[in-house]
């Protein structure tokens, strides 16, 4: 079992409020991304279901347990960070049965666990190699192992691939997913890349300044946001906003269209000039200043359109979202 519900918690550095209270029900088995932009307070609240950090208010439950007040190895659950904190003098072997031999299990019953996680993650040809002889990667995977053999009710992971290339980012959140998938554990993942939490969610959490702004699946985020913030962050490119005349059209303050909803053509809606175009091979993105500002656009990949090219594009009216002036759904 791995539920964990958050009841009001709070906290509080003296007289800065950085996690006002909020609730939250992370259900067992559950893949959760916190993401959010720097200083939205994603790492806090991780660090507070740890019990890194002291709450402030609030309750924190883990399956039907108040462990509020629980040190952190009382929580049952394993931490993985962006530094992968590893010991240099040991091998793999070792660092992945450290926390096992810290709590004085049978030396059988910590290889078999070793062994178990080494062949889960890839590890097993590289048991007796020391971190340093290792790719950034495998040493996350060891990592990773590290907190496996702990058997915890849930992985809390805090940014882990920060430090890794955009090819290894790829390539680890992939195994990280097929990962959740065999173990079946609730995961809890900390990341500003709104495209690592939505190619590796069940659910999203996406916060702002403390505040969580919405709660959804992947598309239910992408599809319906609850609000311009939400609508803004998830997507990428970033959605286009629009107001004036033109939102007014709309009965709305502001509208929003996605990059991938605007369509190019000989004549349109909106006229505009080319002033960026990045052909990425299935994809080109177009960045075209018009009369309502800068518009982007994500176009078939061999669409024949350059730097300085005049042309006109049309949003699609279904994929159209309405915003009142506070920046709320409509």
């Amino acid at each position: 079992m791995g539920q964990i519900e958050l009841k009001g918690v709070a906290k509080r550095f003296g007289d800065a409020e950085v996690i006002p209270p909020l609730d939250l029900t992370i259900n067992d088995g559950e893949f959760v991304v916190f993401v959010g932009p720097s200083g939205c307070g994603k790492s806090t609240l991780l660090r507070l279901i740890a019990g890194l950090e002291d709450v402030s208010g609030g309750k924190i439950e883990i399956d039907g347990r108040d462990a509020t007040a629980e040190r952190p190895a009382q929580r049952g659950l394993a931490m993985v960070f962006q530094s992968y904190a590893l010991y240099p003098h040991m091998s793999v072997r070792k660092n992945i049965a450290f926390p096992l031999k810290m709590s004085k299990m049978p030396q059988a019953e910590i290889n078999e666990k070793v062994t178990n996680a080494a062949e889960v993650l890839n590890l097993t040809n590289y048991l007796d190699r020391r971190p340093g002889q290792l790719s950034g990667g495998q040493r996350q995977r060891v990592a990773i192992g590290r907190a496996i053999v702990r058997s915890p009710k849930a992985f809390l992971f805090d940014e882990p691939l920060s430090n890794l290339d955009a090819a290894l980012r790829v390539n680890m959140r992939l195994e990280i997913s097929e990962l959740h998938n065999e173990l079946k554990t609730t995961m809890i993942y900390v990341t500003h890349d709104q495209v690592e939490a939505m190619t590796m969610a069940d659910k999203i959490v996406v916060l702002q300044a403390g505040r969580i702004e919405q709660v959804g699946s992947p598309l239910e985020l992408y599809r319906s946001p609850k609000n311009r913030f939400v609508a803004g962050f998830i997507g990428s490119p970033k959605m286009n906003f629009v107001g004036g005349a033109e939102a007014a059209k709309y009965d709305a303050h502001e509208i929003g269209i996605r990059p991938e909803h605007v369509s190019v053509g000989e004549t349109g809606a909106w006229r505009g000039r080319v002033t960026v175009s990045e052909h990425l091979g299935s994809d080109t993105f177009l960045h075209v200043e018009t009369d309502l500002g800068l518009i982007n656009v994500r176009a078939d990949g061999e669409v024949n359109v350059r730097h300085g090219d005049t042309i006109w594009l049309t949003p699609n009216p279904a994929c159209i979202h309405r915003f009142d002036a506070k920046g709320m759904s409509i």
